[in-house]
C-alpha cells in the first residue's frame, strides 16, 4: 500500500473560492499557535485567528502564503474545508492602505477611547501588519 502525501483541501473566504484542490501540507494560525495539517491527519475542527496561512501543492516546491481574518477549519476523513472571511494573495493586497490602516489604529489606540474601541483598533493594526508581512512590503512610518 503506498502511503498518501497529499489531500483535498477547499479554501473557501465569505463571497468566493479561494484554493480548490490538492495540497500536501497547510498550515493556519490559532489562538494556540500554527497548526500544521498533512495527509491522513485526524479529524478535528479548530477556530481560526487573523493571520498567516501556508500552503504547498503537490510537485511544486515552493511553500505559498496568504493572509486570512478569523474563521475555521474542519478536517474529517482526510478532507480539509477552510472557511474565513477574507483571504488575500500577496499580489492582492494594497501596502499603502495597509500602512494607513495601521497608522489608524495606532493613533485610536493611543488615544484611550473605551476599552471596545482600543479591542477594534488592535485587531485591525494585527490584521494591517500580516497583510503588510505576506506582501512583503514590511516598511512602515
Amino acid at each position: 500500500m503506498t502511503e498518501t502525501t497529499s489531500f483535498k483541501a477547499r479554501i473557501y473566504e465569505a463571497d468566493s473560492p479561494f484554493y480548490e484542490g490538492e495540497l500536501t501540507s497547510l498550515i493556519v494560525p490559532t489562538i494556540d499557535g500554527q497548526y500544521g495539517i498533512k495527509a491522513r491527519h485526524r479529524n478535528l475542527v479548530v477556530a481560526i485567528v487573523p493571520g498567516v496561512i501556508k500552503y504547498r501543492i503537490p510537485f511544486d516546491d515552493k511553500l505559498y502564503e496568504a493572509s486570512v481574518s478569523e474563521g475555521m477549519v474542519r478536517i474529517e476523513d482526510g478532507d480539509v474545508l477552510m472557511l474565513v472571511n477574507t483571504a488575500e494573495r500577496p499580489e492582492e493586497i494594497d501596502a499603502e492602505r495597509s500602512r494607513l490602516r495601521a497608522e489608524e489604529a495606532r493613533e485610536i489606540m493611543l488615544q484611550k477611547r473605551s476599552m471596545q474601541e482600543y479591542y477594534s483598533a488592535e485587531a485591525t493594526l494585527r490584521r494591517a501588519m500580516v497583510r503588510l508581512r505576506v506582501s512583503k512590503d514590511q516598511s512602515i512610518n
